[in-house]
């Protein structure tokens, strides 16, 4: 086993003369690897702290009316729009979904109003029912996509939401509706030493 690793060890190993070629190519993409991780500030997207959904500007509007509402005293983000059966699948989805939006993001296919996709409406009433569960008394009934429902509401079939409209995120949350929110600013990627060296450039 470990002499047909070193043979594939060897086989990869670049020809002698182009050692030198290799390891600076491999050195700068390891770096703008690193440099765009920093920028994006990849790493905050494993934690649950919600300032980490205003990394994208377009997430404004959400953060202010979760963090203005009943939800943002009690709450975070990853409570409601990630799974918390298990470990497993609580990182897979974060993963997927964050792709899914770094992607939309980065290539301007976002929509003017922010709407859920279907496995994030399943998590989400998921979560619903696990921190609301009590009010249902024990009585649930099956419902479309295999979501629970509350039979006590007579809504076999509905999702929370769509009665309880409001609930965190206010009435209307596009792109134009909250322009003045206050929110926590955007921390700059650059670093301290650099920040300070441009601002000295500017002072007169």
């Amino acid at each position: 086993m470990i002499e047909r690793f070193v043979r594939v060890f060897q086989n990869l190993r670049p020809p002698t003369g182009w050692n030198l070629a290799v390891l600076v190519v491999t050195g700068v993409l390891v770096g703008l690897v690193a440099s765009v991780a920093h920028v994006s500030r990849a790493t905050s997207y494993l934690s649950d702290d919600p300032r980490a959904c205003i990394n994208c500007h377009i997430m404004t509007p959400e953060y202010a009316s979760w963090d203005r509402g009943s939800h943002g005293r009690v709450t975070v983000c990853n409570d409601c729009h990630v799974p918390h059966d298990n470990f497993v699948r609580k990182y897979f989805f974060k993963a997927k979904d964050g792709a899914r939006h770094a992607t939309m993001f980065t290539l301007r296919m976002e929509p003017q109003v922010i709407k859920m996709h279907e496995a994030g409406q399943k998590v989400v009433m998921e979560n619903c029912l696990r921190c609301h569960g009590n009010l249902f008394a024990g009585n649930l009934t099956s419902s479309v996509k295999g979501l629970a429902s509350a039979a006590v509401h007579k809504d076999d079939g509905r999702l929370c939401w769509e009665c309880h409209r409001e609930t965190p995120h206010g009435r209307v949350h596009s792109l134009s509706s909250t322009p003045d929110a206050r929110v926590p600013p955007i921390e700059s990627s650059l670093p301290e030493w650099l920040e300070r060296s441009l601002l000295k450039e500017k002072t007169p």
